[in-house]
């Protein structure tokens, strides 16, 4: 058995160890290990629990996990395909986008009608690090809005004070970073937001909680990733660097 007490210069956490092979998340990790799937040189692992990944063998349903590569792509998804690795329903998802033969995974995600800028990667240290807010990497996107037939008083100045002071949304206050506006026509505008929280579908609950129609979503920004500088058109990818991105 493993002494459980011994600690060396190369060890690490196995749920950062987990992260790192890009098998799954943190968080993600920690469930698979408390499920009794993770082994460590054939013994259930537990949360907590640090590894030498020079020595030890660690096994996921008889997988083994080795630390990979990190491979970065930056893409612009197209409206109507799925962020995520696999759909249930086999819908086309925005991994289909990258002809790669490694396993990677979008961080983060934009719902189905919204298009834009989304990383995909087997790093799973940079996904913590751009998914959690304490770390307060902006995001920023361009919404075209229209006023909904109920709100036709609605104007500039209440959309911006309301992005800005927050909306409280299902026990949570939504708000932006900054925010500014440009009128297209009667009643309908293009703003422009910066978040560093990343609730989901924030813009368009903010959008419908004050009277606003999304006509079209897209994610411009990711940390320092611009969509503008990559040139990308919708369904196109580019592979990166990390310090491309943060």
């Amino acid at each position: 058995m493993r002494d459980l007490k011994l600690q060396s210069v190369n060890n690490i956490r196995l749920n950062k160890f987990i992260s790192e092979t890009g098998f799954a998340s943190r968080r993600k990790a920690d469930d698979l290990i408390k499920s009794g799937k993770v082994l460590i040189n054939g013994q259930i692992a537990k949360v907590g629990e640090t590894i030498n990944p020079t020595q030890d063998k660690v096994t996921i349903d008889s997988q083994e996990l080795v630390i990979k590569s990190s491979v970065y792509y930056a893409v612009y998804k197209p409206k109507g395909i799925i962020s995520s690795a696999k759909d249930e329903s086999d819908r086309k998802t925005v991994t289909d986008l990258v002809d790669t033969t490694v396993r990677i995974y979008p961080i983060g995600r934009l719902d189905k009608d919204s298009e834009g800028l989304m990383i995909l990667t087997n790093d799973g240290e940079l996904t913590q690090e751009l998914t959690h807010p304490k770390h307060e990497h902006k995001k920023e996107y361009e919404v075209i809005v229209k006023a909904q037939k109920k709100k036709d008083q609605i104007d500039e100045k209440v959309i911006v004070n309301s992005f800005l002071s927050g909306l409280h949304i299902e026990e949570k206050i939504m708000k932006a970073d900054h925010v500014s506006i440009k009128a297209l026509g009667q009643k309908s505008w293009k703003i422009t937001a910066i978040l560093h929280t990343g609730y989901n579908r924030q813009i368009r609950k903010m959008c419908d909680k004050i009277g606003l129609e999304v006509i079209k979503l897209v994610r411009i920004r990711i940390a320092k990733l611009s969509l503008k500088d990559l040139q990308l058109l919708p369904g196109q990818y580019k592979q990166i660097s990390k310090i491309d991105i943060i």
